[in-house]
């Protein structure tokens, strides 16, 4: 595994690096740190672009992935031969290489401290990601070809998805994946892939584990292009404290354990950065093309990294490179590949390339007057500054930024509210980031480093830009509802470890004016002793909030529960998965299909055609050798040609940590399934009657109720809601009474009578005031409905309506449902038959 890893994630990086091209001496005189964390960073790269080749052909394989890399590292050495080795220009390894070193080691145990999360399962982006790249994985394709789809006959489509009103795609396969054609079967993820090709990379190394693995890897290096960003810019004691903020912060390491692109996109962004500063600030072109190619490889991970792209170009029009051919080597590349990247997501991803053109698209008239403007403006500004020489107009650029930095955040954080249009969450973003991730006293400190570090450090303009272009759109319109963890997204890859190097600045950064105040040696020993305050108490507030974390695995357990359900489920089988309305159960059916190969379809409707699934169940039986069902209670599916037999039931919790709306996460809960998988059977259902014994393999039956739950060494039950459903088999003409044991379970005071009025196809049997204690309550269902129900061929539906109450409301406890009655049994009596029950068909 090891070996594995070193040939897609560094072999390559050294060989390229040591190419004596480009003033190859000037590169080599990085300190010996930094260049081992350029040679990792272009193996990765390189890997990144050779696997992304392989996925978007339809050839990507990971053997091939290897023996690619492999080949272009020998060819590096067979052209090359005896010129790689960096000479007497390469300075030796010092003590500095401890720090990257201690930083990374320190990200490795705080990110892998636990495991990271077992979040396989549909129904979010994380899933979406994750599923994605092990398709890639399996089938060797960016768009699957999804054979269950492709086969199924074209009357039966309307069964299994919604036709979309997107003219981009034609339904969804499962939540986050879009039907392009049903025809061909082609599928695509949600999400641009470039995440998605590292978990299938690290699949092919260490399988599921590995999977879940490679993301801390990518935060490793976001942590140490971090600690070498900064260092360049403000100086080495910042860098350790930026880096170690960033590397104990609550949402580094949340992120570092839980699926997002986020986190791919941090260590591409500013290594870009940083290389562009490299090639303009210290004129070595080497650096030129690399800051272009890792700026266009983040706009594969994530599209916001258009902002960067366009903050770096901006800053490379103001502070162009030096060298002609560096000024090529970087915009050839940079638009080549910005092209390509729209080429890809309008070709691979057009549902989610329009939404950026709807956005465009549907500008408004102040929106397009406002851009106009400011594209006059941009022109008369440098029309007015281009005469003007470089570092005279990188610090009017700077000056004007810092100014509007500070007028702006002190807008945000003071005075801006909710009015008009406005949403209060947008109008809170800048408090919500300074309240929840870094403190009212680390923003002012970051709003100090920025003006210190950009009049002490004008070459970093491209890092300064790119942090004002990410904050700037960030906070104005945050584009994300206010769930925490869940927001903290948008500040992760660019905002976070931006402001904390701005931290870094502001408690060891260089200070030029006065100068003469502080060239003495007791202010910068003061400053300096201030400034380890400050990082101390900004640590230990992100170390207080980070100390639950080290315990908690998102979803432990949730894979060995799928591996199990799909090991009941084989390979020539077809599983049928309640639709989303139903329970959610349905986010299992991703996994299912995705991970472990199996065939699979989610109902688009809890209530399907029952005649057009009798014939589905016909055409299924010829394809496959078995057809399932799994769901939770919400589907109604059953009629008399068909018998269902229970193959057994799971109800299992997975933690699940507190995702709080405009309120910080602080407690572990518990994310609930209660699921049965069930056998269609070619044989009627039996015609003597019906027992159903509810809460015990009663999914098919019941829809519209609370779980199952049990009383132990008593009996199994489910509370109604308002209104709640029992599809009823095996009745005849002869059947004449329907009994229900049903109980109150002692209702509070406030909550009403236990009352549930009772239906049968729209009939009023009558009504019942339940007691305290579980009761039989019979009714006498009219002959001529029994009649009618004998000649139906779908099941009949028993309607059961209840007056509620709210545990929570009335005695204050942690329960918000609305409790009807307790129904532990419903039976149909015919007596001119022996009695027999639908539970003893199930078994």
């Amino acid at each position: 595994m090891t070996l594995l890893s070193l040939v897609v994630a560094y072999l390559p990086g050294p060989l390229i690096f040591r190419l004596p091209v480009l003033d190859r001496a000037r590169r080599a005189s990085l300190p010996a740190e930094e260049r081992a964390f350029w040679c990792l960073l272009l193996a990765v790269l390189q890997s990144s672009i050779v696997g992304f080749g392989l996925a978007a052909l339809g050839r990507y394989r990971f053997d091939r992935l290897l023996w690619i890399d492999a080949a272009v590292s020998l060819l590096i050495v067979v052209v090359v031969r005896g010129r790689l080795r960096l000479g007497r220009a390469a300075p030796r390894p010092t003590w500095t290489a401890l720090l990257p070193i201690g930083l990374a080691a320190l990200g490795v145990w705080l990110n892998f401290f636990v495991p990271p999360a077992e979040y396989v399962m549909g129904g979010k982006d994380p899933g979406v990601y994750m599923n994605a790249g092990i398709q890639i994985a399996q089938r060797g394709a960016l768009v699957i070809r999804d054979d269950v789809v492709a086969t199924l006959p074209v009357p039966f489509r309307g069964l299994f998805f919604k036709p979309s009103d997107d003219p981009a795609y034609y339904s969804n396969r499962f939540m986050g994946f879009f039907l392009l054609a049903p025809d061909t079967g082609a599928v695509v993820g949600q999400f641009p892939h470039l995440y998605p090709l590292w978990v299938a990379i690290a699949y092919g190394v260490n399988g599921l584990s590995g999977a879940r693995q490679v993301l801390g890897a990518w935060a490793v290096l976001g942590l140490l292009a971090t600690y070498f960003l900064a260092n360049r810019i403000v100086g080495r004691a910042a860098a350790v404290a930026a880096a170690g903020l960033l590397a104990t912060h609550v949402v580094q390491i949340w992120y570092a354990r839980y699926p997002n692109a986020e986190m791919v996109m941090q260590p591409l962004v500013l290594a870009g950065t940083l290389a562009y500063i490299r090639a303009q600030a210290d004129d070595d072109r080497f650096f030129a093309p690399v800051a272009a190619l890792l700026l266009v490889a983040g706009l594969f991970a994530h599209l916001t990294c258009a902002l960067a792209i366009g903050a770096v170009a901006g800053a490379a029009v103001v502070a162009p490179l030096r060298s002609t051919s560096a000024r090529l080597s970087f915009w050839i590349p940079l638009v080549l590949g910005t092209a390509l990247a729209a080429g890809y997501l309008a070709s691979y991803l057009p549902p989610y390339f329009a939404v950026p053109v709807e956005f465009v698209a549907t500008l408004g008239p102040r929106s397009i007057t406002l851009l106009v403007l400011a594209g006059f403006a941009s022109i008369a500004t440098w029309r007015f500054i281009r005469g003007v020489p470089v570092a005279t107009r990188v610090r009017w650029v700077l000056t004007g930024m810092v100014a509007a930095g500070w007028v702006f955040a002190g807008y945000a954080y003071f005075f801006r509210t909710s009015v008009g249009l406005l949403a209060a969450h947008d109008a809170d973003s800048l408090r919500t980031f300074a309240s929840f991730y870094l403190s009212a006293f680390g923003l002012a400190l970051a709003l100090l480093g920025f003006g210190t570090a950009a009049w002490a450090a004008p070459a970093a303009l491209p890092f300064f830009a790119t942090i004002a272009a990410f904050s700037f759109f960030t906070f104005f319109k945050i584009r994300i509802i206010p769930e925490h963890f869940w927001a903290a997204r948008r500040f992760v890859a660019v905002i976070l470890p931006g402001a904390l190097v701005l931290v870094g600045a502001a408690a060891f950064g260089e200070i030029r004016w006065p100068a003469t105040l502080w060239a003495r040696r007791e202010v910068r020993t003061l400053r300096y002793a201030l400034g380890v305050v400050a990082v101390a108490i900004l640590g230990r507030h992100f170390v207080v909030a980070t100390d639950p974390l080290l315990r908690h695995v998102e979803y432990a357990g949730l894979i060995p529960r799928l591996e199990k359900l799909a090991g009941a489920i084989g390979n020539d089988d077809l599983a049928i998965v309640e639709a989303r309305a139903g329970s959610d159960v349905h986010v299992l059916a991703l996994p299912l299909a995705y991970i472990y190969a199996r065939h699979v379809l989610v109902l688009a409707e809890t209530t399907p055609d029952k005649q057009a699934f009798r014939d589905f169940l016909d055409w299924a039986r010829t394809r496959y050798r078995r057809v399932f069902f799994i769901g939770g209670g919400g589907t109604e599916l059953l009629s008399r040609t068909m018998t269902i037999r229970a193959l057994g039931g799971e109800r299992f919790q997975i933690p699940e940590y507190e995702s709080a709306r405009d309120a910080y996460p602080r407690t572990v809960r518990y994310k609930e399934f209660d699921l049965g998988l069930y056998e269609f059977l070619p044989t009627p259902a039996p015609t003597d009657g019906f027992d159903l014994d509810v809460g015990t393999a009663d999914d098919l039956y019941v829809r519209h109720f609370h779980a199952k739950e049990q009383i132990p060494g008593r009996f199994s039950f489910r509370w109604t809601r308002d209104v709640s459903y029992v599809s009823i088999l095996g009745t005849r003409a002869a059947c004449e009474r329907l009994t229900i044991w049903a109980s109150g379970a002692g209702r509070p005071p406030g909550a009403g009578s236990a009352q549930v009025d009772v239906f049968l196809d729209d009939t009023r049997l009558g009504s019942i005031t339940a007691n305290d204690s579980l009761a039989p309550y019979p009714f006498v269902i009219p002959a001529a409905l029994a009649a009618t129900m004998d000649r139906s061929e779908d099941a009949a539906q028993l309607r059961l309506v209840s007056r509620t109450w709210n545990p929570k409301q009335l005695l204050g406890v942690n329960d918000t449902r609305d409790l009807g009655v307790m129904v532990d049994r419903i039976t149909v009596e015919c007596p001119a038959a022996p009695a027999a029950s639908a539970a003893g068909a199930l078994r």
